[in-house]
């Protein structure tokens, strides 16, 4: 399964399976992960919280994404060099339900369900499309 590069941006096309990925690969994926939790409590964490007004709800998502931008941006930027955008995207969005099915789950306690599984592997498909390849 080779990963082929249509951007003069990425420098490389190393498979997708490759043992070898390097720093220049994950690093992207770290940051996305961090950026994606920021995100997710900025989204979502207040849902806990009903009767919190709704200004301080507001400003206190505002500070907690501006910490998800520091960490996103250079995701993209970094990320960019060796990742299509299309693929950094699909990326960010499967690191996106992993996480927020895990918050929704632990923080706000609602439970996972078959119709779940079944969305989330229709994206996850559409995920090895993408890293699958030109046909």
């Amino acid at each position: 399964m080779r990963v082929v590069r249509r951007n003069a941006n990425c420098s490389s096309s190393r498979s997708a399976t490759d043992p070898s990925m390097t720093a220049a690969h994950l690093l992207p994926i770290l940051l996305l992960i961090g950026s994606n939790l920021f995100m997710t409590f900025a989204w979502y964490g207040h849902l806990k919280y009903p009767t919190a007004p709704l200004w301080a709800v507001v400003f206190i998502s505002w500070g907690i994404a501006l910490v998800e931008y520091w960490l996103a941006v250079p995701a993209n930027r970094l990320g960019h060099h060796v990742y299509s955008a299309a693929e950094l995207k699909t990326l960010q969005e499967i690191i996106t339900l992993v996480i927020f099915a895990g918050f929704s789950a632990l923080w706000l306690k609602e439970p996972l369900t078959l119709n779940h599984a079944v969305g989330f592997g229709f994206i996850a498909l559409g995920a090895f499309f993408i890293f699958r390849g030109p046909f």
